[in-house]
């Protein structure tokens, strides 16, 4: 399809090119089916280090924890939640990220839409640069989240959203809304890694046609 063809039409989807050892997670419909294929193809084993008597709860513990962060993404309005699904040191690494469709249409919405055109126009903001992703362009803002103690955010997070109107649809957008604590210090090599690695997946972002 020519990009003066995609230009008129509305994209059906997206496609993502997810490293090794991550999977998605539909958040619409779908969710149960792919927790269970999670659980059964990539928590079929344990770590070295984890006693044979422990195997089980440790599947069980990892279950709750994917199945938290779904249930977590999906009152958010997330589409789609992706994440680690192969234990790291005993545990899943602690990163995710999610794709949402923001609706801007509407008066309701008048003061976000004029908010995102105009980082879309100058990358306004501190932390926010602009890049090219499959012919739209998007607005890409990086910030750090404080933890709140006794609330559902209890260690501070490194983050990094995406946001770009819709291909074709201007009462439309779409968010890539990466987190992590990273190893604990959000200035570390490791933590830097995980950035750049969802850096990496979204450069790889293309709106799918049908």
């Amino acid at each position: 399809m020519s990009p003066s063809e995609t230009a008129e039409k509305t994209p059906t989807g997206y496609t993502l090119i997810i490293p090794p050892g991550w999977a998605r997670i539909p958040l619409r419909e779908g969710t149960k089916e792919a927790l269970e294929r999670i659980f059964f193809t990539h928590l079929d084993k344990v770590p070295d280090g984890v006693a044979r008597d422990d195997a089980m709860r440790f599947r069980l513990e990892l279950r709750k924890q994917l199945e938290k962060r779904a249930r977590a993404a999906r009152r958010n309005g997330g589409l789609d939640l992706y994440l680690p699904v192969r234990p790291r040191g005993g545990t899943l690494v602690a990163a995710s990220f999610i794709v949402a469709e923001l609706p801007v249409g509407g008066a309701e919405q008048a003061k976000a839409k004029h908010v995102l055109d105009r980082l879309a126009a100058n990358a306004a903001g501190p932390g926010a640069t602009t890049r090219e992703l499959s012919g739209s362009r998007a607005v890409r803002r990086e910030s750090r989240v404080a933890a709140e103690p006794g609330r559902e955010l209890d260690v501070d997070t490194r983050r990094v959203e995406y946001v770009m109107p819709v291909a074709g649809n201007a009462e439309n957008w779409l968010s890539i809304s990466f987190s992590t604590p990273g190893d604990g210090n959000l200035d570390s090599d490791f933590t830097d890694v995980l950035v750049e690695l969802f850096d990496a997946v979204v450069g790889t972002f293309e709106w799918r046609y049908e």
